[in-house]
């Protein structure tokens, strides 16, 4: 799958890790591979171990990456005992995952309700799908609420539970259309689209990301060398909390220290050409050398 993924935040958040001619790093969401690359043409000596949920975004084309098909938060399993100099978590959902996975990310295209990073689901594997079809009323206005922060979620979830009586929910279309039916005009007319909130619900519940991130953070701090450093690029105010705090836990304990105090955005002439970063926030700390152990949130 050729990339169509521009790389948010690409010089700040490898110019945070402060390399040298043959760190290791570990790319814990390689997506398009734009910060492995540009880490590889910096540093050509460098080694870079790279893991992704979804197989489909690797091209075995670069032998100098070495690529793992695993969820970050089994970032163990795969470093065993191994020590590296830098880590990236890039938390956002990539354009190809977006625009060309075919599994219903995108509230603008008419797929199938997946909404899960694996290439190739089982059919144990939960889907956007089975949770509109399946969950009650109180559960899905729940995660509605809790996982997207969408104010209107009681609304949605009733459409929900009411339109599958009639029918089976099966496309992204369908469930944009439910949406639409049950918010209010002027929202419906907003800035962003009505329907945004929803499926950033859904694909963080059918993927656990939010646990996930939580055991990665752990285990990547874990994996880090004393000096090391860790950058986090998240999207959305429940990943950016869950980052904060943790950060901030490390920097109390005197584990860590932070690197930027406050979170590092997009300048307005990359808005202007990736405007999808415009939420984009770039923390980064550094392992102090007194650190031992793994640190709990």
């Amino acid at each position: 799958m050729e990339s169509v993924h521009k790389t948010v935040l690409l010089n700040e958040t490898i110019d945070g890790l402060n390399l040298k001619i043959e760190s290791i790093v570990l790319d814990a969401t390689f997506g398009g591979g734009g910060h492995s690359l540009e880490i590889l043409k910096r540093f050509p000596k460098a080694k870079v171990i790279a893991l992704d949920q979804d197989k489909s975004v690797w091209q075995e084309n670069e032998k100098r990456i070495s690529f793992h098909n695993k969820n970050f938060r089994d970032l163990d399993e795969v470093l065993k005992n191994e020590k590296v100099d830098g880590i990236i978590f890039d938390l956002g959902l990539s354009s190809d995952q977006l625009e060309k996975s075919g599994r219903g990310f995108s509230f603008q295209k008419d797929e199938p309700l997946l909404m899960t990073m694996k290439e190739n689901p089982n059919e144990e594997d939960l889907t956007a799908e089975e949770i509109v079809n399946t969950w009650d009323e109180k559960n899905l206005a729940d995660i509605i609420y809790g996982y997207g922060e969408e104010r209107f979620s009681r609304r949605i979830a009733r459409g929900i539970v009411e339109a599958r009586t009639k029918t089976k929910i099966q496309n992204t279309a369908d469930l944009v259309k439910i949406i639409s039916d049950v918010v209010p005009g002027a929202y419906r007319r907003g800035r962003i689209h009505f329907a945004t909130r929803t499926f950033q619900a859904l694909r963080i519940a059918v993927n656990d990301e939010l646990r996930s991130l939580q055991t990665g953070l752990e285990k990547g701090f874990d994996a880090l060398k004393p000096s090391g450093r860790m950058s986090v690029i998240s999207f959305h105010s429940l990943e950016d909390r869950i980052v904060k705090k943790f950060f901030k836990t490390l920097e109390k304990e005197g584990k860590a220290i932070l690197i930027n105090k406050k979170p590092i955005l997009e300048s307005e002439k990359e808005l202007k050409n990736n405007p999808r970063a415009r939420s984009a926030k770039l923390r980064i700390l550094e392992k102090t050398t007194a650190t031992a152990g793994q640190v709990k949130i």
